[in-house]
């Protein structure tokens, strides 16, 4: 059973100030509400977790994908090229997804087979909460269904560059000019708050997250507090720009975390958002009664009745309207689960997100299903493996989600 403290305020270590990598140097923290650091500033050149410097998409060639090892991406190296000039082309999705009819074990178009596919922290926040065999966040146990485990930070890592694929490289869309203070919140293992500070040594990059999860060693311009977003703001600097992504299932009140936002950014500042939306679609009816459709039906039932909603990404442009925010710009991108769809860069994307689904669905589906729809684990367990037959029977299952950037600008 769950029973974190909701009001237990995460403690600062040092009476108030944060250790800032330049040895015996400290300054005032961000704000005046209790934070407790993850990580301290203790070098550079650090590009978050080490497993996430490169990628390996390739196909299975055992055949079934199971519950462990669906390996799309094993066999061949990819390594990710942010520079000008070396991205492959995107553009946001349109109405029309065309399914490549020409399908074959080996796909020019992918290039591969496609066969099947030194701080202490208090003890409190590191015990973490442990069900189904994975291990989730203690601080405001049971507010995040999905958990914080190795298994779930390499998935983290792994749809991040899928994040940055979509967009060309870019780690925002956002026409920021001058970025001196960033925040990512809900930043997971925070490699998109670490990626940013290398890209612009000049910025001071905050990230926040429920769990300690974030690498030991960062850029000395990058900083980690366990916070939650929808409590009050009380920064007292403003930022420039302020960054949330995947952020599906974690808000209750967004409106209400929109208009922290909007009250925490610097006039001229702005916001962007980058999420996926479900429940999956398809171009031509073949998820029509598979085990996949079930599952999401369940997962957007069960997340409703925990009091958050993952169709809330399709508002979120209304809601930064309503809040304030000018200039407001809604990009959406096709995400297909598995090689099915036309195009080289949509070949890759899919590919990646086909084995991004199948590491997280175990992790996004057993609180979600078991406390909201009341299944047992057991039942959970049968369903997931339906699920993982029709992801990689994507020849015959056409499935895809939109992934929506939206930003807004503060009026100056």
């Amino acid at each position: 059973m769950l029973d974190g403290s909701s009001s237990e305020k995460a403690k600062r270590l040092d009476g108030g100030t944060l250790f800032d990598g330049k040895f015996g140097n400290k300054e005032p923290a961000p704000g005046n509400v209790e934070r407790l650091p993850v990580s301290g500033a203790m070098g550079q050149g650090v590009t978050g977790r080490e497993q996430a410097t490169s990628l390996d998409p390739a196909a299975d060639a055992a055949g079934d994908i199971d519950s462990d090892a669906a390996h799309l991406l094993d066999g061949h190296s990819v390594n990710m090229d942010y520079t000008p000039g070396h991205e492959l082309a995107s553009e946001p999705g349109s109405d029309t997804i065309d399914v490549d009819l020409n399908l074959s074990d080996t796909d020019s178009a992918l290039g591969m087979s496609t066969a099947s596919s030194t701080f202490s922290l208090r003890d409190s926040v590191y015990e973490y909460i442990e069900e189904y065999g994975r291990t989730y966040h203690a601080y405001k146990a049971g507010a995040y269904h999905v958990p914080n485990d190795e298994k779930e930070q390499e998935r983290l890592d792994l749809q991040h560059h899928l994040f940055r694929m979509t967009m060309n490289g870019s780690l925002f869309a956002a026409p920021v000019t001058n970025l001196r203070n960033v925040l990512d919140i809900a930043t997971g293992t925070g490699i998109w708050a670490i990626e940013l500070a290398q890209e612009h040594p000049a910025a001071r990059v905050i990230g926040t997250d429920l769990s300690p999860i974030q690498p030991a060693f960062i850029p000395i311009n990058c900083e980690f507090f366990i916070e939650d977003c929808e409590d009050e703001w009380n920064f007292t600097r403003q930022f420039d720009l302020i960054h949330g992504r995947a952020l599906l299932s974690c808000f209750s009140k967004p409106r209400t975390v929109i208009a922290s936002i909007f009250s925490a950014l610097t006039p001229g500042g702005y916001f962007e958002l980058q999420d996926i939306c479900f429940p999956c679609k398809s171009p031509d009816g073949t998820l029509e009664g598979t085990s996949l459709q079930q599952w999401q039906t369940l997962m957007v039932d069960g997340l409703r009745k925990l009091g958050k909603d993952f169709e809330k990404v399709k508002e979120y442009g209304t809601y930064m309207r309503e809040a304030g925010f000018v200039d407001v710009v809604e990009k959406k991108y096709t995400w297909a689960i598995g090689p099915w769809i036309r195009g080289k860069k949509q070949k890759l994307q899919a590919t990646w997100w086909a084995q991004n689904f199948l590491d997280g669905i175990h992790g996004w589906s057993m609180a979600i299903i078991t406390r909201g729809m009341g299944w047992t684990p057991e039942e959970v367990e049968v369903l997931l493996a339906g699920v993982r037959d029709d992801v990689s029977n994507y020849r015959n299952v056409h499935a895809y989600v939109q992934m929506y950037v939206v930003y807004g600008q503060k009026p100056l």
